[in-house]
């Protein structure tokens, strides 16, 4: 009778909290699956980026099995560049919406029941980001070579 009730107890948690959840944190983290499943990923900034990785194409071809996992948060002009490489190579893709939880991760190549257990899964960026003194620096300089051009081209007298 106590196994019964346990199975009733468990059922009725279920149904109270939902379904039990492997690695919670990291399912949020990764749009609904666990890093051990995961081919490559790709953060929020890089999708954003006008070119498609090529990083993504190749494991996309060498792991045919596997499924696109695509960030909600993301306006679907951005994710079609993706899209179109999945559907290119017989990928299927879900666009993951995931209201409750920020995360900087925009796509994710992962098998669905499978774990793989890679070392690195993330795409390192062939160029360094700009730091804001570069920023600054680039931006004072441009602003100086249209005064430049306007002066020289005399539309602007003092």
């Amino acid at each position: 009778m106590s196994q019964r009730k346990s199975k009733l107890d468990e059922y009725l948690e279920q149904g109270i909290y939902g379904k039990k959840e492997i690695n919670p944190a990291e399912r949020k983290k990764f749009l609904g699956t666990i890093r051990e499943r995961i081919v490559i990923a790709l953060t929020i900034h890089q999708v954003y980026e006008s070119k498609v990785y090529s990083e993504v194409e190749k494991e996309m071809i060498a792991h045919p099995k596997t499924k696109l996992l695509l960030n909600g948060a993301i306006p679907y002009d951005t994710l079609r560049k993706y899209i179109k490489v999945a559907n290119q190579n017989n990928i299927p893709f879900t666009i993951v919406e995931n209201k409750e939880s920020d995360t900087d991760i925009g796509l994710v190549l992962t098998y669905d029941h499978y774990a793989i257990e890679k070392d690195e899964i993330y795409v390192k960026d062939t160029e360094a980001p700009e730091s804001p003194k570069q920023k600054k620096v680039s931006s004072k300089s441009q602003k100086e070579n249209i005064l430049k051009k306007l002066f020289l081209k005399g539309k602007l007298r003092r």
